[in-house]
C-alpha cells in the first residue's frame, strides 16, 4: 500500500504544479483532495497507476483549457439584457454554447476510450463512480456539512 501511494503523489507532482498555476490556491487545494480522494477510493497496483495517473493529468489540463477558452467567450453568464441583444447575436450564443458541450463530451469520450483500453473496466468504472463520490462530497465540504 505504501508503494502505491508513494507511485501515486509521484505521478501526480506535475498535476500539482499545473494546477496550483492554472487555478490558484483554492483550486489546488481542491485538485490536492481530489487527487487523494481518487488515489484511496480506485486503490490502483503500482503498474495501474503508472497508466493511470499520466491519463489522467492530461485530461486535467484539457479540460483545463476548454474551460479557459470558455471563459473568454461571451456566453448568457455574461449578458444582462437579452432584449437589447439581436435575434443572429443570440442564436449564435447559443450555438456557442452547443459547441462547448459537444467538446466537452467528446473529451469525455476520447479519455474513456484511453482508459478503457488501458486499464481494466472495472477500474474504468470505479473510476467514474469516484467521480461523481468526489463531487457529492466536495459540495458537501463547502456546503459546511449541510446536506
Amino acid at each position: 500500500m505504501k508503494h502505491l501511494v508513494i507511485i501515486s503523489l509521484l505521478f501526480s507532482i506535475s498535476f500539482f504544479a499545473t494546477a496550483q498555476q492554472r487555478t490558484g490556491d483554492r483550486g489546488s487545494e481542491i485538485e490536492a483532495y481530489k487527487v487523494g480522494f481518487l488515489t484511496q477510493k480506485l486503490d490502483l497496483s503500482p503498474e495501474e497507476a503508472k497508466i493511470f495517473w499520466p491519463i489522467y493529468n492530461a485530461w486535467q489540463n484539457e479540460q483545463g483549457e476548454l474551460r479557459k477558452e470558455r471563459m473568454q467567450m461571451i456566453s448568457f453568464k455574461k449578458i444582462n439584457e437579452i432584449e437589447e441583444m439581436s435575434d443572429t447575436e443570440i442564436q449564435t450564443l447559443i450555438v456557442n454554447d452547443f459547441s462547448f458541450k459537444q467538446r466537452e463530451l467528446n473529451l469525455e469520450k476520447k479519455y474513456y476510450y484511453r482508459l478503457k483500453s488501458s486499464l481494466p473496466i472495472k477500474i474504468v468504472g470505479k473510476f467514474y463512480r469516484a467521480q461523481e463520490a468526489f463531487k457529492r462530497e466536495l459540495l458537501n465540504k463547502y456546503r459546511g456539512g449541510r446536506q
